[in-house]
């Protein structure tokens, strides 16, 4: 077994090898002036590799996937893993508008296509119950970070409120408040664009703890920023967030800062300064699972 690891995932990617006891090499990456992608492979491989790359900025990321994986294959891999802990194309699983594409379908059999085994982290799933559903492979695996979320978290904090931001978060918010013995609340909020939230807060005193926002992505930012100042004018001093994903697109993490948030904290999928929540331990144990 070896682990090959795009540069942008490189110090995650060391990690899960090094608990696995398992050897890493470094893909070589080359962008030409026109765009295009030269991907670069050892020479030899084993039977089986482990692909690791986390698919936030997807559309050059995917094409390098394709290349890689295809090459893999042609140098001798038998198995291919594909372990990327934030997995994009994810929401968009219907035609809202005729002639739209369905990412979601299309992205997932190419995946499919690619790769025996596919381990992501609480992916983007809306009217599916299953991974395999997206990407019809027998090992689509997804992973939740609520453990490692609840065991930072109870490092932190003694007591605390949680709050998911809409019905979607329940499932991450009322596992880690089981695991922490918070208690949380769930808001009501409707998106109307991209950067244009609304959101009503449920009845409760704020201002007796901490309120610790529960989110599985952080994007345009909007959602934390909207939860933060509502919960500031509800009374609450001390407001944190906690996000699987922390993509951070354009001006959104200095946008949550403005709204009044004393911290962010985050998985380590995606490279960034909030990421101080490892996700190796979760992705080892599940890899000794399938091999």
């Amino acid at each position: 077994m070896l682990i090959l690891a795009f540069p942008d995932y490189l110090k995650q990617a060391q990690r899960l090898a090094n608990r696995l006891a398992v050897p890493l090499e470094e893909i070589s990456l080359h962008h030409f002036p026109d765009g295009e992608s030269l991907v670069r492979l050892p020479a030899a491989l084993p039977e089986h590799v482990i692909i690791c790359r986390s698919l936030n900025q997807p559309n050059d990321k995917l094409i390098e996937l394709l290349l890689c994986a295809t090459t893999a294959r042609e140098l001798g891999a038998k198995r291919v893993t594909l372990v990327a802990p934030y997995l994009s194309y994810m929401r968009q699983d219907i035609a809202n508008h005729p002639g739209e594409a369905v990412s979601q379908r299309i992205i997932g059999k190419l995946l499919a296509s690619l790769f025996d085994d596919l381990l992501t982290v609480d992916p983007h799933l809306h009217r599916i119950s299953s991974l395999d559903q997206a990407i019809p492979i027998k090992n689509a695996i997804s992973l939740t970070a609520t453990e490692v979320m609840a065991e930072f978290l109870s490092q932190q904090f003694q007591s605390a409120m949680l709050l998911g931001p809409d019905s979607e978060s329940e499932q991450w918010v009322s596992s880690i408040a089981k695991k922490t013995g918070f208690d949380y609340v769930i808001a009501d909020k409707n998106r109307q664009g991209d950067k244009q939230v609304e959101m009503i807060l449920p009845e409760c005193d704020y201002s007796d703890k901490p309120v610790i926002i529960i989110d599985d992505m952080a994007s345009t930012g909007r959602t934390l920023s909207k939860a933060t100042g509502l919960l500031h004018a509800q009374g609450a001093t001390d407001v944190y967030a906690v996000v699987t994903h922390a993509l951070f697109c354009g001006d959104a993490e200095a946008h949550i800062l403005e709204a009044g948030i004393k911290a962010i904290w985050s998985t380590d999928s995606i490279d960034h300064p909030s990421s101080c929540i490892p996700l190796d331990g979760l992705l080892a144990a599940a890899l000794k699972v399938i091999t």
